[in-house]
């Protein structure tokens, strides 16, 4: 094994250490190794990594590109090289998403009436989930028979515990749900084998209601039923720190990703305004 080698091992384990989520591990590592690869033995130095940065500008859109910034940085800083660490890339906060790209209500309603259809009630009720309750995808193993009882999940990501409290008409279904299935204890949603179902899985199977609905497959993803869950509550609440702590953010900043509404929706305020007065 060669030194750098080595250090990246050390790496990976310093982030199970502290208790980075498995996806983030795996991009990490994969990440410092695309790193590693760019500088092909020679010495790291800043200038190196500055020209790191530059090819991926040249290659990614800056929100990816600043994902892979920060698994390099975080790698320099762990072997002690902190001052050969990059700024990521400025990107300017976006006033609005594209249609193309948010997933409305109705369509949300149709992938659960598609479900149904389907008689996939295990898909319709993790859909479900997600977007009454604002959880990743995989957060879904905290949804216990216990916390259906309680109608209280207790969820721990990335080092931090939280309370996410289920709507009573979704622990009545899932209570349906458990007795069909016979699950006695432990997490709800899981394989034949007894085992926590694979975010992959989800995401598939997902995808195959995108085509029975005729809702775009690019709308069509777990995550995004994180987002409506936000925005849904934000247009009620309009508690940016309480939605943070629902959905687990430790910064607002991110949270303000999820409460950005669509370009149509933009432009509707805008034409209230009712700025232009000359005929």
């Amino acid at each position: 094994m060669s030194v750098l080698e080595k250090k990246i091992s050390d790496y990976k384990k310093h982030l199970i250490e502290q208790e980075r989520s498995s996806y983030t591990i795996s991009k990490y590592i994969h990440d410092t190794r695309f790193f590693i690869e760019f500088v092909d033995k020679r010495a790291i130095n800043k200038q190196l990594v500055i020209d790191f940065k530059l090819l991926l500008g040249e290659r990614y859109a800056a929100s990816s590109a600043n994902s892979m910034l920060a698994a390099v940085n975080g790698f320099l800083k762990f072997i002690g090289c902190a001052d050969l660490r990059v700024k990521p890339f400025k990107i300017q906060r976006a006033l609005f998403v594209p249609e193309e790209k948010e997933l409305c209500r109705n369509e949300y309603l149709r992938l659960i009436k598609a479900a149904k259809q389907q008689k996939n009630e295990r898909l319709m009720l993790i859909v479900e989930t997600i977007c009454a309750t604002g959880i990743r995808v995989s957060e879904l193993k905290f949804i216990t028979v216990e916390s259906v009882e309680t109608g209280r999940a207790e969820i721990k990501c990335k080092g931090k515990l939280r309370t996410v409290f289920l709507p009573q008409q979704l622990c009545k279904l899932l209570k349906k749900f458990i007795q069909k299935q016979k699950i006695t204890a432990g997490a709800v949603f899981i394989t034949r084998n007894g085992k926590n179902l694979d975010r992959s899985n989800i995401w598939r199977d997902m995808k195959k209601l995108s085509v029975l609905t005729v809702v775009s497959p690019e709308k069509v993803f777990p995550h995004n039923l994180r987002h409506l869950f936000a925005r849904t509550y934000y247009s009620l609440e309009k508690d940016l720190s309480r939605l943070a702590d629902i959905l687990g953010h430790s910064n607002v900043n991110t949270t303000r990703i999820y409460t950005v509404e669509s370009g149509q929706t933009h432009a509707r305020q805008i034409e209230r305004l009712n700025l232009i007065v000359t005929t």
